[in-house]
């Protein structure tokens, strides 16, 4: 049991006794790292002074003090200095280290620090670590023991032989997939098809031309023994077998009956042809195949034609048998003088000019409108070079005049043409009269007996202008033998009509 102490009130000092005194100021501890960056500079112990400069010693600029955390870390520890490095601890007196340090000898990179760094291979085992015992191998196994000698359970086998098969079928899958996919320039590829035929209605070009085609036929004339011969087309114009062609393509066979023709059709059937009869003057000609049932031309108008209609040129050029080329109608009525080699007459003919591509092996094939007709007979072309090249200047003599002329020859195996009975020339640049300038006149002949001479200049025949002597022929040639036809004429400044009744050539 504790008591209080008697303290008597009156005594002086007795109630001090009783009070604590004043404690101490507590002044904290400043950092020293914190007092050189926010104390005041040395030299000032009032207010901060403005114009304070950092105090340098010597010239060199002091930096301050290393906090106190950072100094405790890495500082040299108490009593150490002029020490360098950390001696191990018996060397201070210490107790010595109790386990050994982690390199026990030399040559182990990874436990000596000391070692010096060096490429080698792996780590090896320690010395004294035991390896494990090498199994020693079994006896193997032959084929006949594995099968025959009931070494091995049958589903081992049978399992065996299921996954033989499963990898060769794997490889096998695979190896096809690698031939089938190719490198990166092959492989399969997927290409668009369009539908067949959806660009050929009726009346296209290339329905006319299947439907044409087979009434086009090759004719091929050479000697017997001969190393070569002459080529050209024909075109079916009568069940009979009857082919109307140009003369120049079959006129070695009309010089010498030695010679022989042969038909080529689209089917690649080889006949021969017989000449019916030729007419050099509009070099038509006529030759008659023995077949059955063969697909013939329709016969169309020529003089339906008009500039720009659609045509088509069908042959052999080039003995490229049943080529097909299109174009337009260029010019109609065309009066032009062709051929005359080797010494044969020119042959001046009305002529129907196309720029379809005709060339040497179109002559005497046909010359179609937009509905599959025969409008003409190719005959000739104009060229820019000595190999006689198509530059979309093409001749093909109307079908009207031609069909005329073959039903002549296969009813008579000739023709007779209207005669003026004059030799004539085109009148020159500069005249004051275009036409056909008489230069002779055949004495008894129809132009003498009309009173026509020498000098004259004939301008018109019937309803037909002259301007020149290709067109005197071709006006003269459209009527008929014994017909009166009226002839215009320019004699001394003056011009004059009168008729004159034409005879035969």
């Amino acid at each position: 049991m504790m008591t209080e102490p008697n303290v008597n009130p009156e005594q002086p000092g007795a109630q001090d006794a009783d009070r604590l005194g004043p404690r101490p100021l507590a002044r904290p501890a400043v950092d020293p790292g914190q007092a050189a960056v926010f104390g005041r500079p040395q030299g000032v112990d009032g207010a901060f002074d403005k114009l304070y400069a950092p105090n340098k010693a010597n010239g060199v600029k002091l930096t301050p003090p290393a906090p106190e955390s950072l100094a405790e870390a890495f500082s040299r520890p108490p009593g150490a200095e002029g020490v360098l490095l950390e001696r191990p601890k018996e060397a201070v007196g210490d107790a010595p280290q109790s386990e050994p340090p982690l390199w026990t000898g030399s040559g182990d990179p990874w436990r000596d620090p000391g070692a010096g760094a060096v490429l080698a291979g792996p780590a090896m085992p320690a010395e004294d670590e035991e390896k494990p015992a090498r199994r020693p191998p079994g006896a193997l196994l032959s084929l006949p023991e594995v099968l025959f000698g009931r070494r091995v359970k049958p589903k081992a086998l049978v399992m065996l032989g299921v996954v033989a098969l499963l990898i060769g079928a794997a490889g096998g899958l695979v190896g096809w997939w690698a031939a089938d996919t190719g490198t990166e320039l092959t492989g399969s590829a997927t290409i668009s098809e369009a539908e067949a035929a959806k660009e050929r209605p009726a009346g296209s070009v290339a329905e006319i031309a299947k439907r044409v085609s087979p009434a086009v036929v090759s004719l091929e004339v050479f000697k017997p023994g001969a190393e070569s011969g002459e080529q050209g087309s024909g075109v079916m114009i009568d069940p009979q077998g009857y082919i109307l062609t140009n003369d120049h393509v079959i006129s070695s066979a009309a010089a010498d009956p030695s010679v022989k023709i042969t038909a080529i059709f689209i089917d690649g059937t080889r006949t021969d042809a017989k000449l019916v009869g030729t007419d050099p003057k509009t070099d038509l000609a006529v030759v008659k195949v023995n077949v059955t049932n063969p697909t013939v031309l329709q016969i169309g108008k020529s003089s339906d034609l008009q500039v720009g209609d659609t045509v088509m040129a069908i042959g052999s050029p080039l003995a490229l048998q049943n080529s097909v080329t299109a174009g337009i109608v260029s010019a109609l009525n065309r009066p032009i003088t062709a051929g005359g080699d080797n010494g044969a007459a020119p042959v001046t003919y009305e002529a129907i000019q196309t720029d379809a591509a005709i060339n040497h092996g179109n002559s005497g094939g046909a010359l179609v409108d937009s509905t599959g007709a025969l409008v003409g007979i190719n005959s000739s072309i104009r060229s820019s070079s000595a190999d006689g090249g198509s530059i979309g200047i093409g001749f093909a003599i109307p079908s009207d005049y031609a069909i005329k002329i073959a039903k002549a020859l296969i009813k008579d195996g000739k023709v007779q043409h209207a005669d003026i009975g004059i030799n004539a020339s085109s009148t020159v640049a500069g005249s004051s009269t275009m036409g056909a300038q008489v230069k002779n006149v055949a004495p008894g002949g129809p132009a003498a007996n009309a009173g026509i001479k020498e000098g004259d200049v004939i301008t018109k025949i019937g309803n037909r202008l002259v301007r020149d002597s290709a067109e005197l022929t071709v006006a003269v040639r459209a009527h008929d033998v014994g017909e009166v036809v009226p002839v215009s004429l320019a004699r001394d400044g003056a011009s004059f009509v009168v008729d004159v009744t034409l005879a035969s050539d």
